[in-house]
């Protein structure tokens, strides 16, 4: 049986309480870490494939590496971050640079990451089209909502020749930035999450990899467009909060993610759908 706690909407709730109490009772700015590395790592996670990893690696390669691992599986982009600021858990493993530093920006915490483990290529997806061409005008795309993964989507539909987006425009780029929409394209801002239950109300939806995977879609086969894993940024990391890069907890597992044994099981579990970028 897996050793995973699945977190309930009033927990993630009384977490981010918990967090913002704790932000307003501490001097501004500190990014001081825990010294205490005993016990097991407590490490938050997306619940595919990140979880899915760790639990590979917990049920075949952490006790041979002296390891004492726990997965907590989150469902939303923003609580693994603050818990791993307050130290509710030590570690995280959903996340990529861009929105990171966005979120680091944001919110006033001192995330790092530790080591880049797999890519999972945003898609272009539709139950109503089977091709990104056959999109009628005026058609309605769901995007994430947070601003990173927004600009993400809309660079994938401007690299695909739907649309075209303001020169120089960068991670923050929203629907305000397209110069050219030749297909009068509408777009449904939604929680990242919420992108793959839009597909029967849209008439295709952007989708992170990892929410793709969880709703049974396969990115090397089912979506539309999909980003090139050729100089992609978007690598997701092992993250922890600054100082604890040292927590040698972090280091063994940091060492087993990157294995030729992790390397494996992702390639033959998600068959192209999550790819190793190591």
């Amino acid at each position: 049986m897996r050793n995973t706690a699945k977190l309930t909407t009033a927990v993630l709730a009384a977490g981010a309480l918990t967090f913002a109490l704790s932000a307003c009772g501490s001097d501004k700015g500190s990014s001081s870490a825990s010294s205490d590395y005993s016990g097991p790592l407590v490490v938050a996670a997306s619940p595919t494939p990140h979880a899915e990893i760790l639990d590979y690696v917990k049920d075949h390669l952490a006790k041979k590496a002296g390891l004492d691992l726990e997965v907590k599986e989150f469902t939303d982009y923003v609580t693994p971050n603050t818990a791993t600021e307050d130290g509710s858990v030590g570690a995280n493993y959903f996340q990529n640079q861009p929105y990171l530093d966005d979120f680091n920006k944001k919110n006033g915490t001192h995330i790092v990451p530790v080591v880049t483990v797999h890519l999972e290529p945003l898609g272009l997806y539709s139950h109503k089209v089977k091709s990104a061409d056959a999109l009628k005008s005026g058609a309605t795309i769901a995007v994430p909502n947070d601003s990173v993964n927004e600009a993400r989507a809309l660079k994938l539909l401007a690299v695909n020749g739907l649309i075209t987006l303001k020169s120089g425009v960068g991670n923050e780029a929203t629907p305000a930035d397209i110069t050219k929409n030749p297909k009068n394209l509408k777009f449904k801002e939604l929680e990242a999450a919420q992108t793959p239950r839009s597909l029967d109300d849209v008439d295709a939806a952007v989708i992170n990899g990892n929410y793709a995977i969880s709703s049974g879609l396969k990115p090397a086969k089912d979506a539309l467009v999909l980003e090139s894993a050729t100089n992609n940024p978007y690598g997701n990391f092992l993250a922890v909060k600054k100082g604890n890069e040292k927590d040698p907890r972090v280091k063994k597992l940091a060492k087993l993610l990157t294995s030729p044994e992790v390397k494996k099981f992702i390639e033959d579990k998600y068959a192209g759908s999550v790819i190793p970028s190591f």
